[in-house]
């Protein structure tokens, strides 16, 4: 289904001048790699359509494209053939940011259309947001019951398993844990969403979508997207370092999801559904 990634570098050396109480220096630092990732969709005797461009950490652009797709409902479970770098680019190097996505039935350009159309409409509401995402799944389903001490202990494991984070100290971090705390699946990226479609994306390409009975651990805030996203791909519990959004409540509420916030020290709010998280 995916042809194999070349090794892309997710850090860059570069020089930098320190400045501490009034003395320079000189020395080198490493930093979160940030390029463009072109993704592209085409069904059987369909041209290649572009999706979007989404600014990224490389690594897992497979993943990234597939899960993005998914999760936007631009796909669904067992529709992907294959997977694969562009190299038909006439008269361009290869640089290793477009991907290329083929379906085993026709591509719909209008849902595409209509999709992106909603989400990027100034003067869409909340409630308009609510109800596309209704449109393209169901609530999650029941359990499971994670407990407590567990569950604040995710933040920790997800920042272990961050081995750019430890060299860059700039990358967001997303991990899908199973109820007894195993990692099945983490990953870094500059921005918040492509770690989360880096993970549910890994999750489409093994056939395992959707994603219930597993815990979303995610290192910044809980937005409403990373809801969104969470729902589609069925998983029941999102929990995050920081605070929700109000539309994010609002969101796991509707969709039967706990969603918990300020995970850290020992504590948590529990947000929605907290019959997962029992005393």
């Amino acid at each position: 289904m995916a042809v194999t990634e070349p090794l892309r570098h997710a850090s860059t050396r570069t020089r930098v001048t320190v400045v501490n109480d009034g003395v320079r220096s000189e020395r080198t630092d490493t930093l979160a790699t940030e390029e463009p990732l072109e993704i592209r969709v085409q069904g059987p005797g369909q041209e290649m359509v572009q999706v979007a461009v989404t600014m990224r950490t490389p690594g897992g652009d497979f993943e990234l494209a597939c899960g993005f797709l998914f999760t936007e409902g631009l796909i669904v479970p067992g529709e992907v053939r294959r997977v694969a770098y562009c190299d038909n680019l006439p008269g361009e190097e290869q640089r290793y940011n477009v991907v290329s996505v083929t379906l085993e039935r026709p591509f719909d350009a209008e849902r595409l259309r209509r999709n992106f159309y909603a989400n990027s409409s100034c003067g869409v509401c909340g409630k308009a947001a609510l109800e596309d995402i209704e449109v393209r799944c169901e609530p999650v389903a029941p359990g499971p019951e994670v407990d407590l001490g567990l569950l604040v202990s995710l933040p920790d494991r997800l920042r272990e398993a961050q081995t750019v984070f430890e060299r860059t100290g700039g990358l967001h971090a997303a991990g899908l844990f199973s109820p007894e705390g195993e990692a099945l699946a983490v990953r870094e990226d500059v921005g918040r969403h492509n770690a989360v479609d880096k993970v549910i994306g890994e999750r489409y390409l093994a056939g395992e979508v959707p994603a219930s009975g597993t815990i979303l651990q995610v290192s910044g805030r809980a937005s409403f997207e990373i809801v969104q996203k969470a729902a589609v791909a069925g998983v029941p519990i999102v929990s995050a370092v920081s605070a929700p959004s109000s539309l994010a409540v609002e969101a796991a509420e509707r969709f039967g999801m706990t969603l918990v916030g300020f995970v850290r020290d020992g504590r948590a709010n529990v947000y929605t559904h907290p019959e997962r998280v029992p005393a």
